[in-house]
């Protein structure tokens, strides 16, 4: 029983824990309607401990699957960024592939930490920018590329002197 108990209050402590952090939640739904991504220059300014929720597209009705989006998404240099290409040193992040899902649409979350435990984590530097990019599955070529550049504001208080992040390139040359 105390164990249920615990395992039911841990949840609302670490909830309670980033709104004292203060780290803000954004949604993000990553379709080709979406009309952020319509002028191809979507950036989005986050600070450490924030979330990114990013929502795949999703389709209730039966549609044609033609018409219905599937998206792989990658984190890329900033060159990968501008040439909407993954070939060069980008990594599949997460593939939006179920659009007729029943349990509603696929949710990817990222925390935008300096440090993490966990083995697909990704640690993110305040400063510094970050790309992420979508090419649709090879039987939707032709299909818009999707573009989000991350911003990290760097926090006030800290005394870390981040390095470079993994995927940085010169972008002069």
């Amino acid at each position: 029983p105390l164990l249920l108990l615990l395992g039911l209050l841990l949840p609302l402590g670490s909830a309670a824990a980033d709104e004292r952090s203060g780290s803000d939640r954004h949604a993000l739904y990553w379709n080709s309607s979406n009309p952020r991504f319509l002028r191809g220059d979507y950036t989005l300014e986050v600070s450490i401990n924030d979330y990114l929720d990013i929502y795949c597209p999703h389709y209730e009705e039966a549609e044609p699957a033609v018409v219905m989006e599937n998206y792989v998404l990658y984190m890329v240099t900033y060159d990968g960024y501008l040439s909407c290409s993954p070939r060069r040193r980008g990594f599949k992040r997460w593939e939006c592939n179920r659009p007729r899902s029943p349990a509603g649409p696929l949710r990817f979350s990222e925390k935008f930490q300096l440090f993490t435990p966990f083995s697909l984590g990704f640690e993110y530097r305040p400063g510094h920018e970050y790309y992420y990019i979508s090419s649709p599955h090879p039987d939707q070529a032709g299909k818009a590329c999707l573009k989000l550049k991350i911003y990290v504001r760097p926090s006030n208080d800290s005394l870390y002197e981040s390095p470079e992040p993994f995927l940085t390139e010169d972008a002069s040359g």
